[in-house]
């Protein structure tokens, strides 16, 4: 079950001020920290945990989460100029002012038109598109292979998981896949789909999984060592 979220603050570390996104989850044992993509903290609580608990098992934590950001990529806004890698493919961002056509994808550019104050939201939108357009489209032809029915599917933004499958055949996945080659991509949908037949980790599963798609060790790999980096964006 995903963390409904509760409340935002503000973790002071040796004077630098960490946002600090405080989320509960009925299903939690115990107090649990992981950083997010802008540079803050995502803290989750069991659900009857006073606050204050979570508040001081981050601040015990504080050393771990500066070590931590400090090795994070270098954050990279979507603005005017900036290179995303769309299915791993570079592309920049070119604010077209005059334009009518909202935000389109052409020769290596990502061109946004309107306001400049709507840029970001509009590559951000963009890109939610793409993902579920690409997501969706590789999820029901796998889904159709392994003769098994998708019964609702959503994009997040998570940072702790590429993706998740329920026992009711719900899928849900990062829309930040967009970001990630290609290959890495179609491995996380595959993965997923094949949870659909195999709720597991066994042997069955890992076979269907590469019958699914190509080159799971690389792509498991991309995901282990490049993976923080789908983080940085946005």
């Amino acid at each position: 079950m995903v963390a409904e979220p509760d409340d935002t603050n503000v973790l002071r570390v040796a004077e630098r001020e960490i946002p600090l996104r405080v989320s509960r989850n009925p299903r939690a044992r115990r107090i649990s920290i992981s950083l997010d993509g802008g540079g803050g903290v995502h803290l989750v609580l069991p659900r009857r945990t006073p606050l204050r608990h979570g508040l001081e098992f981050a601040e015990d934590k504080a050393n771990w989460i500066l070590n931590h950001l400090d090795a994070l990529p270098e954050h990279v806004p979507f603005e005017d100029g900036a290179i995303l890698p769309l299915l791993g493919e570079e592309h920049v961002i070119h604010h077209d002012p005059a334009g009518r056509r909202g935000v389109w994808r052409t020769n290596g550019a990502i061109r946004v038109s309107g306001r400049q104050e709507h840029l970001s939201r509009r590559v951000h939108d963009f890109l939610k598109v793409e993902a579920r357009r690409e997501i969706t489209e590789r999820a029901r032809q796998k889904a159709q292979i392994v003769g098994r029915s998708i019964q609702r599917l959503s994009l997040r933004d998570t940072t702790s998981r590429w993706g998740s499958c329920s026992a009711e055949g719900n899928l849900s996945f990062t829309w930040r896949l967009i970001l990630a080659p290609e290959t890495v991509l179609d491995y996380v949908v595959a993965h997923e789909i094949a949870h659909l037949k195999h709720m597991n980790h066994g042997p069955r599963f890992w076979a269907l999984v590469a019958s699914l798609t190509d080159d799971v060790a690389h792509a498991r790999q991309w995901l282990r060592k490049r993976g923080d980096r789908l983080l940085r964006y946005g």
